[in-house]
């Protein structure tokens, strides 16, 4: 029975956790983790990884999938030595269900001002601001993948006038699409609320500009243009952000993802009364779900069955 590989790096991934959970579920399979000098690289048949480092895989000659146990495939596409077995997206209800409470609270938080009445309460003031209803209300997805399609369904059914963009057509009922190059500016031009969750490709790297939102639309009910991006990190740059803010072509942001990360303590965004920061956390890998995805796919697999979820290296994604 081939052996799986837990090889993760950075903040707020604990692999003896990952470990526990994999054996309480497989205890009859091998389960290591990286760096392991007892690991014997011939066994090793999978690989659950976060970030690991370059060239890493190169060296497991029998190994059959990797598995990517966050949303994004960025940190392995790049990696020359990547080897050509599968590169599996781990989709999973449980992280599907985190980013889409991510995005709908932060739409609603802009939609209701709520940055307005915090700072209304911390100076005592009793002032009630006119409220337009979600239905007035233009929120763009920008991504329609997985995350993106339930993060629009369910914001349709609060009320608000929902639409989506991707590279190649889509259709989901009740919500206006759009794809394409040519079809980009008018899904921005009618958007006031926009989320953006694109996965990092060398296509979408920095699309996040200030170009780009500059083209949204800032005379509609809520009276200015927003940004949420928790996408990836790369694809926004961040002293373009601070500009359209600056210059009111964004009226605020919710950013969760950031080009360096951690966000480095001199970056103005920090500071800044119209920006929410959260540190990478609107969709974090609950090895209590994924575990068990995971499990699922390589007995699938094991049985003679495809794997679901590969990633298609020549999109990216």
């Amino acid at each position: 029975m081939s052996a799986i590989l837990l090889a993760m790096t950075g903040a707020g991934w604990d692999p003896a956790e990952w470990q526990a959970r994999f054996l309480a579920l497989a205890p009859r399979r091998e389960v290591r983790i990286w760096p392991d000098r007892a690991c014997n690289p011939a066994e090793v048949g999978y690989v659950c990884t976060w970030k690991p480092p370059p060239g890493l895989f190169a060296q497991f000659p029998h190994l059959k999938a990797i598995f990517s146990l966050g949303a994004g495939v960025d940190h392995l596409i790049g990696d020359p030595l990547l080897p050509a077995v599968p590169l599996v997206r781990v989709v999973d209800r449980d992280l599907t269900a985190r980013m889409s409470e991510y995005v709908v609270l932060h739409v609603l938080l802009h939609h209701r001002r709520l940055r307005l009445y915090r700072a209304q309460q911390r100076e005592k003031i009793w002032h009630e601001h006119a409220q337009p209803a979600a239905s007035e209300v233009a929120v763009g997805i920008l991504g329609l993948g997985v995350l993106g399609r339930e993060a629009a369904e369910l914001l349709a059914r609060i009320g608000f006038r929902m639409a989506g963009f991707s590279r190649t057509e889509k259709s989901l009922a009740g919500i206006e699409t759009f794809h394409g190059k040519n079809g980009l500016d008018a899904f921005l031009a009618r958007t006031e609320i926009l989320v953006c969750l694109l996965p990092h490709t060398p296509a979408t790297e920095g699309i996040l500009n200030l170009a780009l939102l500059r083209k949204l639309k800032r005379d509609g009910a809520l009276g200015g243009a927003y940004l949420i991006n928790a996408g990836r990190g790369m694809l926004q740059v961040d002293a373009d952000i601070l500009a359209a803010l600056e210059e009111s072509s964004l009226a605020g942001a919710s950013l969760d993802v950031f080009p360096t990360e951690p966000l480095p303590r001199e970056s103005p965004l920090w500071n800044h009364p119209n920006v929410i920061i959260t540190p990478h956390n609107a969709a974090v890998s609950d090895p209590r779900a994924l575990a068990r995805n995971v499990l699922t796919q390589i007995e699938r697999f094991e049985r003679g069955l495809p794997l679901e979820h590969v990633v298609d290296r020549t999109a990216g994604y």
